[in-house]
């Protein structure tokens, strides 16, 4: 091809890679943190009794039914909420609405969402990793130490590591930072045992709590994540996405999304079921010498001492079990194992306790 053809911030890009989603063979997926459990079953008479005729017409571009929902369950103001495309969607436009490259460097951890860093490489900003503890844990400190950056981006529970940081602590650092800096709270995970700070969004201005429904309200496949924030930064956001795409849910994604959030009781019910089978799979991970972090996610990440990461994952492969392994220092003998149904993360423990000599 002519490269004349293609513009050069296209050579600029590192993109982000997707965990795999194999058309081949019949896998037990652990590797994308996908909700075991199907929707509520609202979610599933709603898609059966959708009135296909509507699709012929555009969405409300405001989502205005689903975003006085989501208010309703925080116990907000429509006026602060954001929906987006996805909770993908949604960081994109916050990174673009709210870090400025002038200011200095995103922060956020030296291992997290790996999205972060593509983020920065699309729209022109510089990123700066700050480093865990020994114990994999954040440190506020060396936030509180940078005196030039554009803002910081946070998921709790981080990922990949499940560790989930407490609201005191959430609280703390906002009190102490400058407040003139957008932080970003990306709580996809937090419904499974973390804080979550979206009650502190009208306390503090700067801090933009997101979401989203992938995760534990099944709908990964139609979606849809939202933010939380000050009525100016939702603004802001409003304009990015008029700027790029006023319609970004369409009309069966909104109304799935407002029935997923009426059914509390299934909601809670999911939630407990995989906090329990997680515990019950983490202990005996452990007991079988694994060092497993302790997790507020839907996933654990562990590693079994002394044995290649890469290796683990490409024998788990070859048994019929997705997991996730990333290549970065630090982390490499690691795998990060989403919480599927109790039947099959009983396959996963009776794989690795028969590994034997195979590795």
């Amino acid at each position: 091809m002519n490269t004349e053809l293609i513009s050069s911030r296209v050579g600029k890009l590192t993109p982000y890679t997707p965990g795999e989603q194999p058309q081949h063979r019949n896998y037990i997926k652990l590797n994308t943190n996908e909700n075991p459990y199907p929707p509520a079953p609202a979610v599933i008479a709603g898609c059966a009794a959708y009135p296909a005729e509507d699709l012929r017409l555009y969405p409300d571009p405001a989502s205005t039914e689903l975003r006085e929902k989501i208010a309703h369950w925080y116990g907000r103001s429509p006026e602060e909420v954001f929906v987006g495309n996805g909770s993908d969607e949604v960081l994109s436009f916050a990174f673009y609405g709210f870090f400025d490259p002038a200011h200095g460097p995103v922060l956020f951890p030296e291992h997290t969402y790996s999205f972060y860093p593509v983020y920065c490489s699309y729209y022109g900003l510089e990123s700066r990793r700050i480093a865990l503890t020994p114990d994999f844990s954040v440190d506020f400190r060396p936030y509180l130490e940078k005196k030039e950056y554009a803002g910081t981006a946070l998921p709790n529970p981080n990922a990949p590591t499940g560790i989930a940081i407490s609201r005191k602590e959430i609280r703390d650092f906002l009190e102490k930072s400058r407040g003139d800096r957008v932080m970003i709270l990306d709580e996809a995970y937090v419904d499974f045992g973390a804080e979550s700070c979206s009650s502190l969004v009208d306390r503090y201005p700067n801090l933009l709590v997101v979401h989203t429904f992938s995760k534990s309200r099944s709908l990964a496949g139609i979606r849809i994540g939202f933010a939380l924030g000050d009525p100016g930064l939702i603004r802001t956001l409003e304009t990015v996405k008029d700027s790029f795409n006023s319609y970004p849910l369409d009309r069966l994604s909104q109304r799935l999304a407002v029935l997923a959030l009426e059914d509390r009781e299934y909601f809670e019910a999911s939630l407990e079921r995989i906090v329990s089978t997680r515990e019950s799979t983490a202990r005996e991970m452990r007991r079988l010498g694994w060092q497993v972090l302790p997790s507020g996610a839907n996933f654990l990440f562990a590693r079994l001492p002394g044995t290649d990461g890469e290796k683990l994952y490409a024998f788990l492969k070859n048994e019929g079990i997705l997991v996730r392994h990333f290549k970065q220092e630090g982390i490499s003998d690691f795998l990060r194992i989403s919480i599927g149904t109790e039947e099959e993360m009983g396959v996963f423990l009776e794989k690795i306790r028969n590994t034997g000599g195979e590795l």
